[in-house]
């Protein structure tokens, strides 16, 4: 026999659903681009700022070696003492070495600020620059020889500017990069909705089908990537409609030709137990047994024909019903005794019903509370704001707590049930009740027992 095998996903992305995963997705790609063009953008602004602070040092620099120079080419290397006076504009300190002596305009910024490297550079003749820490303050130290003298000419230039501009930098891309991943969710989150809502219709539509509306059909969607799944969807529920109404047709079909025999053979008992009396005593208990038996099939035969019927698609026959009379007469009659009681304000209440559907609920669920509760301890009709609701209690073990969600289905019957019965009473109290437009539950009622409560709405069923 071949198996079909479908991968189950990791563990982990179980945890999470498809919108979820597909939100964070979107969170993580927002935020790795905005990493990595944070992280370019900040590159590129930096070195062009630097590259920009350097250019201009290097200017303004080279305007006051050429200062110096003039001044020591007229006044003699002496004149290189006075660099106050030298037009600087951004420099904070210049320094110059003549002759292996230095002197500086800022004694905060003397010849100890400079890098061996970098004054090794000039001292070759060549123009350096190069940036340093001053404590937690940074400077660029911009260093060239000055023309045709053995003298190095040195200034200090402040990177406050450039930190500033860094740091403010640095704080935009962060904001942008939170801005940019919150609209990367946002845009998760409206990706998954609208690539989901293909997928809530399918699922609206197959919890349709497991209800029992198998006419829901998924319309045709333009998106050729969902073609296939609504052609494939559409043709399985047809294909279920056909062979649910073929089954129903063919039980539908069997049961009709039971009951011409049954009701032969029931007419037959019946003769025989009119006559029992006269039967000798080793057979009466075989024609007892034999009635039971032929009167469990008559409900069994019952049953099926009132599934079929509603898988066939049965309508409601609806007339104008006095609800609490109708209950008073299958009840009572059901249990061979009287069990109903009617609240205040119900017993005028008339309600647009299949009498035959209505009669069948309450037949079933005393019968129910008959064989398998321990018998019927009463039935209440109570009207309740825009609902009418039929109350039926017994005297059992009452509903197991696991049991309460298949109660209804079919077939099922209670754990440790010996009575007769295949389980499909309370699956055809359950479908009459929901054609109604109602709701049947069960409960456990605090004296013991259980309690089947029908909710039918006062407005008359669509």
């Amino acid at each position: 026999m071949l198996r079909t095998l479908v991968r189950r996903p990791a563990r982990w992305v179980g945890r999470w659903g498809m919108r979820r995963r597909v939100t964070v997705g979107f969170a993580l790609l927002s935020l790795i681009l905005s990493l990595v063009l944070s992280s370019l953008a900040w590159v590129i602004v930096t070195r062009a700022v630097v590259r920009e602070a350097r250019a201009t040092a290097l200017a303004a620099t080279s305007v006051d070696a050429g200062q110096l120079e003039a001044r020591m080419a007229a006044q003699g290397t002496a004149a290189a003492v006075s660099l106050e006076d030298l037009p600087r504009t951004q420099a904070v300190a210049a320094l110059a070495n003549v002759a292996d002596r230095w002197y500086a305009s800022a004694p905060t910024l003397g010849p100890s600020v400079l890098p061996d490297e970098l004054r090794r550079a000039v001292r070759d003749q060549h123009v350096a620059t190069q940036r340093v820490a001053v404590g937690d303050t940074l400077y660029l130290v911009v260093g060239m020889p000055v023309p045709g003298r053995d003298a190095s000419f040195f200034e200090v230039y402040p990177m406050a500017g450039a930190s500033q501009a860094s740091r403010s930098l640095s704080a935009g891309l962060a904001a942008a990069t939170v801005v940019t991943v919150l609209l990367g969710v946002g845009l998760g989150r409206l990706a998954s909705r609208v690539a989901l809502r293909p997928l809530g219709r399918l699922n609206e539509a197959a919890a349709a089908v497991a209800a029992g509306r198998l006419g829901v059909r998924l319309d045709g969607e333009d998106d050729p990537d969902l073609v296939p799944i609504t052609d494939s969807f559409n043709a399985t529920v047809a294909d279920l409609d056909r062979r649910v109404v073929a089954d129903a047709r063919f039980a539908t079909d069997v049961s009709h030709e039971l009951r011409t025999p049954l009701t032969t053979m029931l007419n037959s008992m019946q003769v025989i137990l009119n006559r029992e009396d006269r039967l000798p005593d080793d057979l009466r208990e075989p024609v007892s047994l034999l009635s039971d038996e032929l009167a469990r099939f008559r409900h069994l035969v019952t049953d099926l024909l009132e599934i079929a019927r509603h898988e066939a698609g049965d309508q409601l026959v609806l007339e104008p019903v006095r609800v609490a009379d109708l209950v008073r007469r299958a009840a009572d009659g059901e249990a061979g005794r009287s069990v109903t009681e009617v609240g205040p304000g119900a017993a005028e209440v008339v309600l647009d019903l299949d009498k035959r559907r209505l009669e069948r609920v309450v037949a079933n669920l005393v019968r129910n509370a008959e064989g398998h509760g321990g018998g019927c301890t009463g039935v209440r009709v109570l009207r309740e704001e825009a609902l009418l609701r039929v109350v039926v209690e017994d005297d059992g073990p009452g509903v197991d707590p696991e049991q309460v969600d298949r109660i209804f289905d079919r077939f099922a019957r209670g754990r440790g049930t010996t009575s007769s019965g295949v389980g499909l009473g309370l699956a055809i109290v359950q479908r009459h009740v929901a054609l109604h437009g109602g709701t049947v539950e069960v409960a456990v009622r605090p004296e013991g027992g259980a309690r089947f409560v029908v909710e039918l709405p006062l407005a008359p069923p669509h």
